[in-house]
């Protein structure tokens, strides 16, 4: 049933890309494919106003522009270029820093020696003026040290700000790079990662975690009655309201599409479905209201599945059966959450 619905769901989105690919009489390389799914599918907020900027003002997306697009938005290098960036910046304050250390050793030696220079001649000195001349010279030699000292000192200053700034580009870069940019939650990448996290150290260690799959319910019906835009803002307040009704260590993802997942560390399968029915009620006491217009369009509601890790279990057995929970929900009625156990009575079906 999950892969069926899958299969529904992405062929809509992939006949979406080929018939704008069509439209726009673009070559239907793998590349433009990905660039008009990801718009179909709503995952890049950002990439979907870009294009529909050049549709309002053009009707159609050319050749160059879709380049364009896919290089800034969408570009599987755009996070190495971002490291490679950061590498060669931090490289840099290195070579800036050690260049300044070695002036300051160098500098250093030398007072050493005119130091010692100095003790000779002041021992050897035979009047006032001798010795007023080894002072003079001493103050000197000092004043060439403290400034280069002074120099090294606001290099370092210089380079530690610049290393601070680097970090929070580079940390900014990881946060964009496993961030859902519609939504605000997790991206898929970031869903995969912890999966995998979880599943070696449960694993390990013998505890466990719950996974629960959420799905919007009748998705479909509201971008075809009244618009990708409108599909796109369902998408932000189902994603706002499941990570205002979790807390950390709890981590929150868009899947695909209209799916998402959350996954639960150190949680009961009850503990679990509770906070499945929690985050259902959140969603469903939601009023959408059409931002153009003001149009009441309605409760937005979603059905979820949950399970719970097993020993023998991998990340993509758990997704499994937590999907396998979600479509029991679905043909229960939609706007309810079932357990991979499938053991509710007719009171704790959390059916409403």
């Amino acid at each position: 049933m999950a892969e069926q619905e899958d299969f529904r769901r992405t062929l809509v989105h992939g006949e979406a890309a080929l018939k704008q690919i069509k439209r726009c009489e673009v070559p239907a390389f793998p590349r433009h494919y990905e660039l008009w799914y990801t718009y179909s599918a709503g995952f890049d907020q950002k990439l979907n106003t870009a294009i529909n900027e050049v549709l309002r003002a053009r009707g159609k997306v050319s050749l160059e522009e879709t380049t364009y697009l896919y290089e800034t938005y969408l570009s599987p290098y755009r996070l190495g270029d971002k490291l490679d960036q950061f590498g060669s910046n931090f490289s840099e304050q290195i070579e800036t820093m050690l260049e300044s250390l070695g002036n300051s050793i160098e500098v250093n030696s030398d007072y050493s020696s005119t130091l010692s220079e100095l003790s000779n001649e002041l021992g050897a000195a035979k009047n006032a003026g001798a010795v007023r001349n080894v002072v003079h010279q001493l103050v000197k030699a000092t004043a060439v040290v403290r400034a280069s000292h002074k120099e090294m000192e606001d290099q370092l200053k210089h380079s530690q700000t610049q290393v601070a700034e680097l970090k929070d580009n580079l940390e900014a870069a990881r946060f964009e790079n496993l961030t859902d940019e519609l939504t605000g939650l997790g991206n898929r990448r970031l869903f995969d990662q912890t999966m995998a996290r979880k599943v070696q150290n449960s694993s390990g260690i013998g505890t466990t975690f719950c996974l629960i799959m959420l799905d919007i319910d009748h998705f479909k019906k509201f971008n075809d009655t009244w618009g990708h835009q409108t599909g796109d803002q369902v998408l932000r307040l189902v994603g706002m309201t499941i990570k205002n009704s979790i807390s950390a260590p709890d981590i929150a993802a868009r899947y695909g599409g209209e799916e998402f997942g959350v996954i639960l560390p150190d949680t009961t399968l009850d503990e679990a479905i509770m906070q499945a029915d929690h985050i259902r009620e959140a969603i469903k006491d939601r009023k959408l209201i059409k931002r153009s217009t003001g149009e009441k369009l309605g409760n937005v509601t979603i059905s979820a599945g949950v399970a719970s890790f097993e020993k023998e279990d991998t990340a993509l057995t758990l997704v499994e059966r937590a999907d396998a929970a979600l479509y029991s929900a679905k043909r229960a009625g939609r706007n309810c959450v079932m357990s991979e156990k499938g053991d509710f009575d007719d009171d704790d079906r959390m059916v409403s």
